[in-house]
C-alpha cells in the first residue's frame, strides 16, 4: 500500500484538513468540489444538518450523483427522514470518517453552514448528555418565547447567546439544564471560545443583496427540479418525518401548503424569508470566529485564492 507521501499530488503530508463555511447559497459546495477535483485523493465531508437525510435531496441542495461519483462524499444520506439526528451523532460519525480518510493519506474537505456541527468537530466539543423524556415535555410547549424566558431564568449566559426564536437550541439547552441540574453553559468552553485548532478554516463572504438574490434563484430552480413533489413524497411515506427533518428550510413551508394551511406562493415567500433570516444568523455565527480566513465568494479566482492560502499553511 502506498504511504501518504508516495501518493503524490497536492493532497499529501502536511496540508491541514480544510473546513469551508459561510451562509447558505454562498457557493460553499461548488468551491469544495472544485478544490477536491484539483487535488489527489480528496474527500468531501458534509457538515449540513439536513443533508444527512435520505430522500431530502432537492431542498437541501445536496450534491448530485455525478458529483458524488467524481469525489467521495461523506455524511450524506446516513439516516431516514423519520429519524432524529443530533449534533452528538454527527460529531461521533464525522470523527470516524476523518480518521479513515486521513489514515489512508487522503485529504478531507469539510463543508457546511450548520455552525454548531462545524464547531463541534473543529473544537472537539464534549457534548452534554441527552434527556429524551424532558425534551418531549418541552416540545409540548408551543410558545418558544416562554421557553426562552425559562432558559433565561435557569441559565442567563446560555440564553444571551441564542436567538429567542431559535426553538431547537433553546429546547436543547433547557433539556440539559433540567436533566443534569447544571447550566447548559457550564459544559465545556462554549461556542464563544476559539482555541487553536488543527483545521484550516476558510469562510465565504457575500453581500446580503447577492445572498438574497441567490436564495431566490435557488428556490426557483428547486421548484423546477421537483421540490414540491419531493416534499409530497416524504409526506406520504409510511414513516412520518421526524421533528428535526420537518423543520428543514423550505420543507416546513411546503408541508404547510400541502396540508392546506397556505397557498404555494405564500409557502415559497415564507420559505425565502426564513432562509434569509437563517443566512444572516449564519453570517453572525461565523463572523465571531477569528480563526476563519475570509474570501470574496464572487471573486473570479476564488478557487486559486483558497488553494494557494491552504497550500501555504502546510509550510507554516
Amino acid at each position: 500500500m502506498s504511504s501518504p507521501a508516495e501518493k503524490g499530488g497536492l493532497a499529501t503530508v502536511t496540508r491541514p484538513p480544510l473546513v469551508i463555511v459561510g451562509p447558505t447559497a454562498s457557493g460553499k459546495s461548488a468551491l469544495a468540489l472544485s478544490l477536491a477535483k484539483r487535488l489527489t485523493h480528496a474527500h468531501i465531508v458534509s457538515a449540513d444538518s439536513m443533508s444527512v437525510y435520505e430522500g431530502m435531496d432537492i431542498g437541501t441542495a445536496k450534491a448530485s450523483q455525478t458529483d458524488r461519483a467524481a469525489v467521495p462524499h461523506h455524511l450524506v444520506d446516513v439516516v431516514l427522514p423519520s429519524a432524529e439526528f443530533t449534533v452528538s451523532q454527527f460529531r461521533e460519525r464525522v470523527f470516524e470518517v476523518l480518521e479513515t480518510i486521513e489514515q489512508s493519506g487522503d485529504t478531507p474537505i469539510m463543508v457546511g453552514g450548520t455552525g454548531l456541527y462545524v464547531q463541534a468537530v473543529v473544537d472537539n466539543f464534549t457534548m452534554p448528555p441527552q434527556f429524551p423524556d424532558i425534551a418531549r415535555e418541552l416540545e409540548a410547549e408551543a410558545d418558544t418565547g416562554a421557553l426562552w424566558d425559562r432558559l433565561h431564568q435557569l441559565d442567563s449566559i446560555a440564553a444571551a447567546k441564542m436567538e429567542p426564536t431559535n426553538r431547537r437550541r433553546i429546547v436543547r439547552a433547557l433539556e440539559v439544564c433540567l436533566g443534569s441540574g447544571r447550566p447548559f453553559s457550564s459544559f465545556g468552553p462554549g461556542v464563544d471560545a476559539y482555541p487553536a485548532t488543527r483545521f484550516a478554516l476558510a469562510g465565504l463572504e457575500i453581500t446580503r443583496e447577492q445572498m438574497d438574490a441567490n436564495i431566490a434563484s435557488r428556490y426557483t430552480q428547486q421548484m423546477k427540479d421537483g421540490f414540491l413533489e419531493e416534499v409530497a413524497g416524504l409526506r406520504d411515506a409510511v414513516s412520518p418525518m421526524s421533528r428535526t427533518a420537518r423543520q428543514a428550510l423550505g420543507y416546513r413551508e411546503l408541508l404547510a401548503h400541502l396540508d392546506g394551511e397556505c397557498t404555494l406562493d405564500e409557502a415559497l415567500e415564507e420559505a425565502k424569508k426564513r432562509t434569509r433570516r437563517f443566512a444572516r444568523r449564519q453570517q453572525r455565527w461565523f463572523r465571531r470566529d477569528p480563526r476563519i480566513r475570509w474570501f470574496d465568494a464572487e471573486a473570479d479566482d476564488l478557487v486559486d485564492q483558497v488553494q494557494n492560502w491552504w497550500g501555504d499553511l502546510s509550510d507554516s
